[in-house]
Parts: C-alpha cells; sequence; structure tokens
C-alpha cells in the first residue's frame, strides 16, 4: 500500500532509539505487538520524522552519521573508580596513524591537563586513561586532537557515580525507624487557612519527635494552579518549585513589620471567610489561595521597600536563593506573571494552555518574553520571593526537626512528571516529548489501561543535555529533605507511551538509559546526604529489584499488596530490608476504609463497578478482614484471630506488624492514626465524580497528643522498632 513504512527501515530506527517491539502483560502469558502506526507516532514525539519509507530512511542515516562525527559523547556517567577513568573516543574518518591529543579534566576550578600520542583501534576509537582518578562529581573532559594541520575537539560531562544512593545505615547506624506519613493538604490545624501548611507541619514535626518517629513524609509539595480540578499533587505545574498555598503566614518575617496586613486579617470581612475556609470538611484551594494573595501582596511589598532596601541577612539570602535558582526560577516566575496578564487581558477567554498563548509568548526564550520579564519586574519577581519563602520555611523545619532528634526529618515526594500546560513543559519544551503521553498499559485494574495525560521525558534529548533538568529536578527535590520518595521509578527503567488521539492499549515502552538515571541520583543522594525510596508498585520487570537494590534505593513495601497465591498476607520476615514499608498508599483505602469496605461502596457510587461486582467484592473483603486477623494473630500482635473491639487497635496491631518486618524504614499514615475512612484519591475518576484531593482530616494536629484513638493506633511502634518486642 502506498505510503505504508517497510517494516525493516521503521522497525531499525524504532529499536535503535529504544522503543520495545512487544512487551508481556500483566498476565505474564499475552504479548502485546508494538503497531507501525504507534512506532511513527512515538518517534516522531521525539523529534524524528519516519511516515514514509524515504522519511524512515533518512532519518536512520542521520542518526547514523551524527554518531559517527561524535568524537566525545556529550556525557559519560560512570560509577567511581576504574571505568571513570578511561576516556574513549572515536577518530574522525580518514585519520590514520599514530593521533596527537591534549586532554584536560575540569573539576571544579582544578584543571588537570595529559598530552601525547595514541594509536586508534581497528574500530577507529582511542582509548585512554585520565591523569588522575576523578572523584564523584560532576567533571569537564575537553579533548583535542592532532594529525597534521587538523585539531578537532570536542567536550563531554563526565558525571562520577558513587557506588550507590545513601544508604539507611551511614544514615542512622545499624537501627530501623519508623515515621509518619502525611498528605499535608489534608492535615488540619487550630489557625490553619483552610490547608495545612507549614506551620502543621512544624507542629507534626514535633509530635513526630516525641513519639520516637525518624521523619515525617509529605505529599509532593510542587506546584499546582491552585484552581478548579487543576490540584492532583501527581499533575503538577513545575516539579522544580513549589505550591505557595503551604506557607505559613504567620512565620513570614515581614507581617510583624507591615501594619497594613495585620490589620487586614484582623478585620471582620477577612476574619469571616477565613472562617469558612477553616471550617470547611474540604480544601477549597481557590478561595485559600485568594485570601493568602490578599496578604502576600502586601508583605511583598513591605519585604522590596523595607527587606531588600534595608539589606541584612534576609535579602543577601534572598539575593543568594535567586543565583541558585538563577534561570530555572526566572522561567517559572515569569511563566506564572504571564498567565496572570493574559487572564487580567482577556478574562475568561484567557487560553488554559500555553500552546495557546499569543504567539510570540509561547516561546520562553523569545525577545517577547525577555522584553515582558523585563516591563514586568515587579510581578515577576513576587513568585520569585514566593518561592524563596517556601525554601526558608521549608529549611526551618527540617533543621526544627533535627534538632528535635529526627534522624531523618522530612521526606518530600517527587511526582512522575509535570502537566503539559505548565511551567516545566513551557520552559523545558526541548527535553519534553510533544504528542504522547506517559500511562500504564492495561491491566487487571484498569482493562483499558491508564493515560495519566503528563508528558514524558525525551530520552535523546535529555542525554544529548547532559541530563541537565534530571539533575536540576533531582536537586530541588532533595533540597531541605533526609529522603525523596520517588514515585513511579520504574520510569527510569522504561516508561509506557501513549500517542495523543490513540487509546491507552495502543502505546508502547520506550526504554531510558537506566544506568545514566540511576548513576545521577546516586550522586544526588550522597550530596544531599539523603535517602531515596523508590514507587516500585505494580507490573515489575524481573530486572528493577536487583538493580534499584544495587543502587542502594529502598523498595516500596504495602501491606495489602504482600500476599500469597492463595490471598494469604505474608509473614513479616518475608519483607525486604531495604525498604520503606506501610499499610497502604495515597491510592488506596485507609485502614478504616478498608475494614469497613468503604472503598467498595465509593467505587460502585462513582460507577467504577456495578451492583454485582460491589457484591462479589463485599464477600471477598469478609476473607480478606478475616485473613488479616490471622496474620496478625500469628506474628503475636493479636492475642488471638479475633478482630478486636476497638477499630483503632485493630490499625496498631497492624503497625505493631509493620515493625515487626526486617524494613528499614516504617511509614504509618496520618490518615490511619487519626482514624480516617474515606481516601483522599479514587484513581481514574475525574474531580465531577469524587473529590480526590480535598478531603481534610477531622482532627487537628494539635490533638494527636491526646486522642486515646491516636494512641492506640500507634501500637507499640517505638518499643518495637528499638528491638524491645
Amino acid at each position: 500500500m502506498e505510503g505504508v513504512v517497510p517494516r525493516t527501515a521503521l522497525r531499525t530506527l524504532a529499536d535503535r532509539v529504544g522503543i520495545l517491539s512487544e512487551y508481556l502483560d500483566q498476565s505474564g502469558r499475552d504479548v502485546r505487538v508494538t503497531s507501525d502506526e504507534t512506532r511513527i507516532a512515538l518517534l516522531a514525539a521525539m523529534g524524528i520524522q519516519a511516515s514514509t519509507d524515504a522519511m524512515a530512511r533518512s532519518s536512520l542515516e542521520d542518526l547514523e552519521r551524527s554518531e559517527r562525527d561524535q568524537i566525545l559523547a556529550p556525557v559519560r556517567v560512570a560509577r567511581h573508580g576504574p571505568e571513570a577513568n578511561v576516556v574513549r573516543a572515536r577518530i574522525p574518518e580518514g585519520w590514520t596513524g599514530p593521533v596527537g591529543f591534549e586532554i584536560r579534566l575540569t573539576s571544579g576550578k582544578e584543571e588537570v591537563q595529559r598530552t601525547g600520542r595514541a594509536n586508534p583501534d581497528d574500530a577507529g576509537f582511542l582509548t585512554f586513561q585520565l591523569a588522575v582518578n576523578p572523584e564523584p562529581g560532576y567533571h569537564t573532559v575537553r579533548l583535542r586532537l592532532h594529525h597534521g594541520s587538523e585539531h578537532p575537539g570536542a567536550s563531554q560531562m563526565l558525571i562520577v557515580a558513587p557506588p550507590a544512593c545513601l544508604s539507611p545505615a551511614e544514615l542512622m547506624g545499624d537501627g530501623r525507624a519508623f515515621g509518619i506519613t502525611a498528605n499535608l493538604y489534608a492535615v488540619r490545624g487550630g489557625a490553619d487557612w483552610g490547608v495545612g501548611d507549614f506551620g502543621d507541619l512544624k507542629k507534626l514535626v514535633a509530635w513526630g519527635s516525641e513519639i520516637g518517629a525518624a521523619f515525617v513524609g509529605v505529599n509532593p509539595l510542587h506546584a499546582i494552579h491552585n484552581l478548579g480540578h487543576d490540584i492532583s499533587p501527581y499533575s503538577p505545574i513545575s516539579r522544580l518549585f513549589k505550591n505557595p498555598i503551604y506557607l505559613d503566614i504567620s512565620a513570614i518575617p515581614e507581617l510583624g513589620e507591615c501594619e497594613e496586613a495585620r490589620a487586614l486579617i484582623a478585620s471582620d470581612e477577612f476574619a469571616a471567610r477565613l472562617a469558612v475556609l477553616r471550617d470547611a470538611p474540604d480544601v477549597r484551594y481557590d478561595g485559600v489561595m485568594r485570601l493568602k494573595r490578599r496578604v502576600l501582596d502586601l508583605l511583598y511589598d513591605a519585604f522590596l521597600t523595607r527587606t531588600l532596601a534595608a539589606g541584612g541577612d534576609r535579602a543577601r539570602e534572598f539575593s543568594e536563593y535567586v543565583k541558585v535558582q538563577a534561570t530555572a526560577l526566572d522561567d517559572f516566575a515569569t511563566f506564572l506573571a504571564i498567565e496572570e496578564y493574559l487572564r487580567v487581558e482577556m478574562g475568561d477567554s484567557a487560553p488554559a494552555w500555553w500552546r495557546e498563548w499569543p504567539e510570540a509568548f509561547r516561546d520562553s526564550r523569545s525577545r517577547e518574553v525577555q522584553t515582558f520579564r523585563e516591563e514586568n519586574a515587579k510581578e515577576v519577581g513576587f513568585h520569585r520571593w514566593l518561592q524563596f519563602e517556601v525554601d526558608q520555611q521549608l529549611a526551618a523545619i527540617n533543621q526544627f526537626a533535627r534538632e528535635g532528634g529526627m534522624r531523618i526529618g522530612v521526606y518530600q515526594d517527587l511526582a512522575v512528571g509535570s502537566s503539559p500546560s505548565g511551567s516545566d513543559s513551557w520552559s523545558n519544551d526541548n527535553v519534553l516529548a510533544s504528542g504522547v503521553s506517559i500511562g500504564a498499559p492495561p491491566d487487571l485494574y484498569a482493562a483499558n489501561g491508564q493515560n495519566w495525560g503528563l508528558p514524558p521525558l525525551n530520552p535523546l534529548s535529555l542525554r544529548q543535555s547532559g541530563y541537565k533538568y534530571w539533575i536540576d529536578l533531582l536537586r530541588s527535590a532533595f533540597r531541605h529533605s533526609g529522603a525523596l520518595r520517588i514515585d513511579h521509578i520504574l520510569g527510569v527503567f522504561r516508561q509506557f507511551w501513549i500517542p495523543d488521539g490513540m487509546p491507552a492499549v495502543a502505546g508502547a515502552y520506550v526504554q531510558f538509559p537506566t544506568a545514566d538515571l540511576l548513576g545521577v541520583l546516586a550522586l544526588e543522594s550522597q550530596l544531599a546526604h539523603a535517602l531515596v525510596v523508590g514507587e516500585d508498585l505494580g507490573t515489575v520487570p524481573p530486572e528493577v529489584p536487583p538493580t534499584l537494590k544495587g543502587w542502594g534505593v529502598l523498595s516500596s513495601k504495602v501491606f495489602f499488596f504482600e500476599r500469597g497465591e492463595l490471598g494469604s498476607f505474608n509473614p513479616a520476615m518475608s519483607y525486604e530490608t531495604l525498604s520503606l514499608t506501610t499499610a497502604d498508599t495515597h491510592d488506596m483505602a485507609t485502614l478504616s476504609g478498608f475494614w469497613r469496605a468503604r472503598d467498595i461502596e465509593l467505587k460502585q457510587t462513582v460507577g467504577l463497578i456495578t451492583v454485582g461486582e460491589a457484591e462479589a467484592a463485599m464477600l471477598e473483603r469478609q476473607r480478606d478482614r478475616r485473613l488479616v486477623i490471622e496474620r496478625l494473630a500469628a506474628e503475636g500482635v493479636l492475642p488471638s484471630a479475633v478482630a478486636p473491639d476497638k477499630e483503632a487497635d485493630l490499625r496498631g496491631a497492624v503497625h505493631d506488624f509493620l515493625c515487626r518486618t526486617p524494613a528499614a524504614l516504617v511509614g504509618l499514615a496520618y490518615d490511619d492514626l487519626v482514624g480516617e475512612i474515606d481516601p483522599v484519591n479514587i484513581p481514574g475518576v475525574g474531580g465531577d465524580r469524587y473529590p480526590s484531593w480535598t478531603r481534610r482530616n477531622r482532627k487537628t494536629v494539635e490533638e494527636l497528643r491526646s486522642d486515646p484513638d491516636v494512641t492506640r493506633s500507634l501500637g507499640r511502634c517505638r518499643t518495637i522498632m528499638s528491638g524491645n518486642r
């Protein structure tokens, strides 16, 4: 048929860039084959044209020519040791005989030079050792070749990775630790503004320190729009910067100097609006942000006219923060300022996606964008200041945690991707693939697969850029953290790409440079002196667990998923040592919700299952409840295979079980400690059917110390983890 690409050229090209030709589905039996239509679409998303035979062959030739012309690869990641000391260069075609060379290794401000002559091998490569053995870190290798009068040169970023990420033993000695995991937006405080904020997080850290917790883990704090249904922490506008809705207004230094802001907060009208938000059962993001914005505008003016004008430590810290964050912060702040400008100018007709902005604004590097930044310096500066204040408050909380005896402190969460309508997409369009979204293939939980609507990183562009975005992403996530959870860490191995306009079942897997990405992760982990937890749930290829373990990444073990073939719950001692174990996750029922089968009721209510399926699920849940009790009794955390009268005692028994596992870290969900029944999220359901990410906790953080059910839910975790069972 005319226009159909022959299989050979297209498949060779697709294989060359890592598009898998097939994969084994979750059943372990059926092989799903990648179609040529999908190959063409995924190649186009990487910037490679292959819609015709001529295009496919031409693109393949261009790719091969580019590799032949490359003296040094743009980036190389090597583990510390002999392999990092070896440089391999391609000699230009036509060169024969000995080649003179000059090589320089730059590490920081130090530079080492080596010169000499060497013979290329039969394949046209020159291999030689550096003059020094580079330590873990970021280095620059510059090579200059001499052959007659020709002097071609090349440069390479050499990333030397440590053997592994920071280990629990390195951070905590031989001990194990438990901590609290919380959805910060859901945490209710006695003086909050309708959303859990950094003031509430500090109170939670203080309580955690008192009960012997080593960490408090939080949901992704990434920046989101805080509007309508655009509130998922796992679909942010930027993973590089954070959501200012979490700012503790009372902790901003300028509040003490700004009489106008204090008067506004004390006014009857403001107090009435605040009371409505504070008493609501859900987080009303847009209302909270509007109220905070009124005060933040006044505090920013005070910052400009007083703090910056006076100089001093805080002004210097701001200047240093802006300098360190550099272009990324400028882009993020400019993006938000443009959005606000267009909303003012265009009202309700303002585009929700930057690709629909006026053409001059769509390119983050355009002259028009630069002019806008200069002409709207105050508005852009406001968003820089918000990020500075977020950074200051997080730093203070993490320091407070360490001073209170927490060995890990705050641990943060890195989402798997960012929104296609967000800042990261706008300013990093060159490393994000367009025309595709990441998701998951069909499985037992989603028969048609899942499309998460998030643009994937383009592995070709990512490597060509020296992994800059990945480095920036990790550095931002580790900042002021003692540990980092990486959502869907399988993405560093392969990602399921779905072409726009196609169903999820038509997607295919794309391989990623796993060793390179994990090497950078290990380096940033050691530089930040922080642990790494990989969320490795779902369909896991056999090579993943040993690879993650070899790089020192803690696995995720969830009580409800750790089961045998007949459904029985696995013994405590079967759990992986290098892991974080929890009872549930943000995508699952809480312990009380599971026990009461609230999740089944909700799935029927929102239309995920039929009445008949709900009845069958209820029968299965009765069996699961029995199996839970049998496992808890077998482990000795319940006196007999009889459910306790109080649900809090059951939750405490599950937590005791988790602490009896060999897992290095145990996470106790805040929702389980306070006995929440409804989940914070029902995957695959829109905000019109279930208000995910909005449910607030019924009890305040101040009540934790005196609530008897919270005490029961804690069980004997502190005693067990200290070694006294």
